[in-house]
């Protein structure tokens, strides 16, 4: 089904594959007639092409990246601005567009929704962006529909920013990245490595773009096949796909760690853009005749099955008929797995009890977002459903048009009709089910999806309060099949139906008429409106010469989500208030984290004021005595933070948060064996934490102190690594890891945070 090769390997004409061994060159002559090194075929990649005519520096390894467009939603354009305007922001330098589909229920407990979006419409006014409005369109479809262009790049600060299967390179990163380029700086990488994916084939009736792209992910999740590295998409079997399928298996490039994606582009593509009055924005794109990758998933469409990715993690993938034929057995597997991840002092876990009369009954369904709520994937589902009905028992449909136009041609065309007729409810375009705002399971709910994620916490689940709920991720057609049987888990390659494939007919005048597009417009004299829970940023102070770090956290997980570090759901309606969303950070993995840690930050402001350090926090007589014993230690240039240990943090999403949270409550570092992704450690860096690798064995625990000597020299000098010393164990010595950092991180770090370095 998926073969990964073990070297890279030499794709001829977009077609012939030569694996790079001893006998590559040889045989790379005699069908070219030259040779070749590997770094100049490099140069025949895709994203080899746009990555260097989006390159400042004149250095091909060294990139320095400005960004075509940007994007943003609701969850993070309000800190992203307040960051940009504390910084110097005067007017979008690009267009930036300000998308609200993440918070368009009404809010309880912290910001107003419309306050927030009020905040967004007054910005785009004020600095020439765009805004769209509530329930209008899913961040991720909006710009498939108005922003994506062939060859350009584009920056989002939502994880799931993929454009690729359109010609678009597009990024997701944390909030910080945006700012960067608001401020007309640049997005500072190393040239990535570029992997293929070459799907070859016909995918079978009842499989779906959910199906491959699961496939996918488990074949290269665990191994890191794929991370921080660009998946280039070719092969033949590309022209047997429609453009919402390839923008289906796309959206979920991003559940591999890759940095971002790129396809080859075709009629069909073109035809896209022409559906959508844009068609000067398609370009036709594909590899030289000579192209290197640095490895190759090989994928045979016509071999990939209805996919179900169990909880919690997309790569947790069986056959929907594998699952069915191995029901106990899978189902006590996933429960042992998600011991892993869960607190089973807290929760009871269960599986096994969803079996009814032998097969697997599931209590909900959902379609939705920017990866269920394509056209092609609701129409199907309607053709599915037609004439069919949910039941009344506890199994429930839900489905979310990703975009206004799409749920008004579904509409025009009777397919929404379908689907109500059933018993399923359709709504607004809306993010919610994904990130664990709409559609909660109830305690023990079952739920499958066609959304990006299902990790534990995410989807409303609160197992710090005894709730606990499972998720599993699969195609709209097999949830239309599961729908079709009242809940029980069925594939769709087992339903009889004939697809009509309707045409896709877009209608601008709802976005001409309601979106305000402010590009080139700034209106400098327009007053920002402000809601009572908009909040600025609290002053961050300049890293000191040394650093007394206490470990307030320690996760022993092989990877930690950034729902994990910061929860998704409720806790967003406190997202533009620095203050009140950090009491939420790492609240259901360590509950007593915020009180660890705010401990000791009462001790950092003591020191601050030249007030009692020991009087704020009694624990630092004996650190200062230990540490004197080895080292001089001057209390005014002797930092007082906290930090966190775990495995692999940062897998997830791209929000900042997960960072900022730790350093509006006194974090200083994160030490991990290595980062889940760069976005993740991007964001440490630009809240100005250290993030700090520990390739040796674990010498301290929770509640542990570690002293840092001359850490700021060390930042300024450009050092790869510092001794440390766990000072309640004899000042036990260990070595951190920082790894790479450009000069401008290393500032980042040195002043603070970013808002401090554009201060200057």
């Amino acid at each position: 089904m998926i073969k990964l090769f073990e070297s890279g390997v030499y794709l001829l004409n977009g077609t012939e594959i030569i694996e790079n061994n001893y006998e590559a060159q040889a045989a790379l002559k005699a069908k070219t007639g030259q040779a070749i090194s590997d770094a100049d075929a490099k140069q025949g990649t895709m994203a080899y092409e746009i990555l260097h005519s989006h390159n400042t520096s004149g250095d091909s390894k060294k990139l320095k990246v400005k960004f075509d467009k940007l994007t943003s939603h609701d969850i993070t354009f309000v800190g992203i601005v307040q960051t940009a305007r504390a910084s110097g922001l005067e007017k979008f330098p690009v267009p930036y567009v300000l998308t609200n589909c993440h918070n368009s229920l009404c809010a309880v407990g912290g910001t107003i929704n419309e306050d927030d979006h009020m905040f967004g419409l007054s910005c785009a006014k004020k600095y020439g962006g765009v805004y769209v409005p509530p329930h209008q369109a899913v961040i991720h479809q909006y710009a498939r529909e108005m922003l994506a262009a062939g060859g350009n790049m584009i920056l989002g600060s939502d994880s799931h920013t993929r454009y690729g299967a359109l010609g678009t390179m597009a990024i997701g990163e944390g909030g910080p990245e945006i700012v960067k380029q608001l401020l007309n700086k640049t997005y500072d990488i190393n040239m990535p490595e570029v992997v293929a994916v070459y799907l070859t084939g016909t995918t079978r009736k009842g499989v779906g773009p959910q199906d491959v792209a699961l496939a996918i992910i488990g074949a290269v999740f665990a191994n890191g096949y794929v991370n921080n590295k660009v998946m280039e998409f070719v092969g033949d079997g590309i022209a047997n796909l429609s453009v919402d399928f390839r923008i289906g298996v796309d959206v979920m490039t991003t559940e591999t760690t890759c940095l971002s994606s790129i396809w080859v582009t075709d009629s069909k593509v073109k035809e896209f853009y022409d559906i959508h009055k844009r068609p000067s924005d398609y370009k036709e794109l594909k590899p030289q005749a000579i192209a290197y990758y640095d490895g190759m998933i090989y994928v045979d469409l016509s071999e990939i099955k209805p996919m179900i990715a169990m909880p919690f993690h997309p790569s947790n993938v069986y056959t929907i008929d594998e699952l069915n034929a191995n029901l106990y057995d899978i189902l006590d597997e996933v429960e042992k797995k998600a011991f892993v991840s869960l607190d089973n002092n807290k929760v009871k876990y269960s599986l096994r009890d969803k079996v009814r009369d032998g097969r697997l009954y599931v209590e909900q369904g959902t379609i939705a977002g920017c990866a269920g709520g394509g056209f092609e994937n609701i129409s199907i589902a309607a053709d599915i459903l037609d004439g069919k009905y949910i039941g009344s028992d506890e199994f429930s449909l839900s489905v979310y048009p990703a975009s206004q136009p799409i749920f008004m041609e579904l509409v025009k065309n009777g397919a929404a009709a379908k689907l109500m007729a059933t018993g399923a409810t359709l709504r607004t375009a809306f993010c919610g089910p994904c990130f664990g705002a709409g559609d909660v399971p109830a305690n023990n709910g079952f739920s499958i999806r066609h959304t990006t994620r299902n990790f534990p916490n995410r989807e409303g689940s609160k197992i710090t309060s005894g709730q606990i709920a499972s998720v599993a991720l699969m195609d709209a057609r097999s949830i239309a099949a599961t729908a079709a049987n009242k809940g029980y888990l069925t594939s769709a390659e087992n339903i009889d139906v004939t697809f009509t494939q309707p045409k896709y007919y877009f209608d601008s005048n709802i976005y001409d008429n309601r979106v305000y597009n402010g590009v080139g417009k700034a209106e400098p004299s327009i007053d920002i409106k402000f809601g009572p829970g908009i909040v600025d940023w609290p002053a961050m102070t300049a890293l000191s010469e040394d650093l007394i770090l206490k470990v307030v956290s320690v996760i022993h997980d092989p990877v930690t989500t950034t729902d994990e570090l910061i929860p998704s759901g409720e806790t967003s309606s406190y997202r533009s208030n620095p203050l009140g969303l950090a009491e939420f950070t790492l609240s259901r993995k360590d509950p007593a984290y915020v009180g660890r840690a705010k401990a000791v930050l009462s001790a950092e402001k003591a020191r601050l004021a030249g007030e009692d350090i020991i009087a704020a926090n009694s624990e630092l007589k004996d650190v200062y005595e230990k540490i004197s014993e080895k080292f001089a230690i001057d209390t005014t240039t002797t930092q007082i933070g906290s930090t966190i240990y775990a495995v692999k943090p940062g897998d997830g999403s791209a929000r900042e948060q997960a960072a900022s949270c730790q350093k509006v409550l006194g974090g200083f570092a994160n030490i991990a064996k290595e980062y889940a992704t760069k976005r993740y450690r991007s964001n440490l860096i630009n809240w100005g934490m250290l993030p700090f690798i520990l390739n040796e064995e674990l010498l301290f625990e929770n509640g542990d102190y570690i002293f840092v000597k001359d850490i700021k020299k060390a930042v300024a000098e450009k050092r790869s690594e510092i001794k440390a010393y766990v000072v309640n164990k004899d000042m036990k010595e260990f070595t951190l890891q920082l790894g790479e950092l450009t000069p401008d991180e290393r500032e980042i770090i040195l002043k603070g945070c970013l808002i401090n370095y554009y201060r200057g």
